[in-house]
């Protein structure tokens, strides 16, 4: 028996399996091979209010797996002479409080971006349809390092360059690349858009509880708001290089490295040292877990959608379909975007007194901080306080996670929580906030905000 008649054999059992074990309502898998899909299926329900089963023709939502999809996009554009890799990116003007550098540091290069080293930090932000207010994506379209000197996986680089494209390309985001990718591919289900127009139904999304989102929108599209059937996923995967020039096409593998098997090229991820070369990419949102893989040299692509926010059940299958076709070649490690930041104790001096500012975009906002015994920390940020545990970590001198709320107008709209990473710089404390919401027990994805921070010794 092939390989491929082995997971045939036993992909319906595992699936049925893997959704009863991870509460997931439905997954959808393919395998390409040579340029043609061999393998198709799908397994649960899209749509639990109506009973409506999931098929291989149903589209779902893939996250971030529409960063491929948008930087094959710029790269055609690239190839046409619309825009050039290496010419700078213009970001909006009137840098952050409290951070140093901006107004000295060149603007990111289409390059960079597509790479996530532009200099710009973690955002997410979702816009749900309920009245709440919309967080402003430019006012955090800021850089927190000099472009080029460090990974910072960055949804607004994408919107950038989204926007770049639509200037180059002369319309809509979603309407360039349907005519300039999806069609000549022969893509018809894909769709880069809040809301999927067909041809056929998408994947209902639901939260790990089993709720159903409403359709939801954000100001990065081209980092998130991509639509495919597994089959045509998995097709573009192997296939998007014929629309680009041969040169074009091995910039994109030309990744940087972001941890011991794994770098990160023009919109992929790129694994490198032993075994065959291996490009993937997954996503993860509200409703959605996604990841494409394909192995060039084997001809063979792969790609596994499921319309639940956790992704323990994509992660088996994705698993399972790579053990069954290509035992041992392909490990973990190699698809996974994931840096590690391992702990490692605080050697802060207990007792170190520190205070200074955040920055956000409607002004400073005052923070303090001592060095208790015992690895905790008392924090002090506008008018709360709050002792919390810490560490340092291989990113930060000083990591924190904390059940305080950023006294912005923006993190109050769905941002409840609070990390904290500071680098010592001599007499300083130097580093980033985030805001965001812990999981969706209590509701809905929340929001992700980052704001510069800085503090000197008192």
């Amino acid at each position: 028996m092939g390989r491929l008649d082995q997971l045939r054999g036993g992909l319906a059992e595992f699936c049925a399996d893997a959704l009863t074990a991870h509460g997931c309502p439905s997954v959808s898998v393919a395998v390409a091979e040579r340029g043609e899909v061999v393998l198709a299926e799908a397994y649960g329900t899209a749509d639990t209010a109506t009973g409506r089963r999931a098929t291989p023709d149903t589209a779902y939502g893939v996250a971030s797996v529409t960063k491929p999809v948008t930087a094959t996009a710029i790269c055609l554009a690239a190839d046409e002479g619309l825009l050039n890799l290496d010419e700078p990116v213009p970001v909006p003007a009137h840098p952050l409080p409290r951070n140093r550098g901006q107004d000295r540091w060149p603007a990111p290069t289409v390059r960079q971006l597509l790479q996530h080293r532009g200099g710009l930090g973690a955002y997410y932000a979702w816009e749900y349809g309920d009245g709440a207010a919309a967080i402003d994506a430019d006012a955090y379209t800021k850089l927190y390092r000099e472009p080029g000197t460090g990974f910072e996986y960055a949804n607004l680089g994408y919107r950038l360059l989204g926007k770049l494209l639509e200037s180059a390309g002369g319309r809509e985001l979603g309407a360039f690349i349907r005519e300039r990718v999806f069609e000549p591919l022969g893509l018809a289900g894909c769709h880069v858009g809040r809301t999927y127009p067909g041809p056929g139904p998408a994947a209902v999304r639901y939260t790990a509880g089993g709720r159903a989102y409403p359709d939801y929108g954000c100001d990065h599209p081209g980092a998130t708001l991509g639509w495919a059937p597994a089959g045509e996923l998995a097709l573009f995967a192997q296939t998007y290089e014929r629309l680009l020039k041969p040169e074009t096409a091995a910039a994109v593998r030309a990744a940087i490295p972001v941890n011991d098997r794994l770098g990160y090229g023009l919109g992929w991820c790129v694994s490198y040292g032993d075994g065959p070369v291996v490009l993937s990419h997954g996503g993860g949102g509200g409703g959605v877990a996604s990841m494409t893989v394909a192995v060039p040299e084997r001809e063979l692509s792969i790609a596994v959608l499921s319309n639940c926010t956790s992704k323990a059940a994509r992660d088996a299958t994705v698993r399972y379909v790579l053990d069954t076709l290509v035992p041992g070649d392909i490990p973990a490690e190699s698809i996974s975007p994931v840096v590690p930041d391992r702990e490692r104790p605080l050697h802060l001096p207990e007792g170190g007194a520190w205070s200074g500012a955040v920055g956000t975009p409607r002004g400073e906002i005052p923070i303090g901080l001592r060095v208790l015994a015992g690895g905790r920390i008392g924090l002090r940020l506008g008018h709360d306080e709050m002792v919390s545990e810490a560490v340092a970590s291989d990113a930060w001198d000083l990591r924190a996670f904390l059940p305080l709320q950023m006294p912005t107008a923006d993190a109050r709209i769905n941002s409840p929580c609070l990390f904290l990473g500071l680098r010592r710089e001599g007499d300083r404390l130097v580093g980033v906030v985030h805001a965001y919401k812990n999981g969706e027990s209590d509701g809905l994805l929340g929001n992700y905000l980052s704001y510069p921070c800085e503090l000197a010794l008192r």
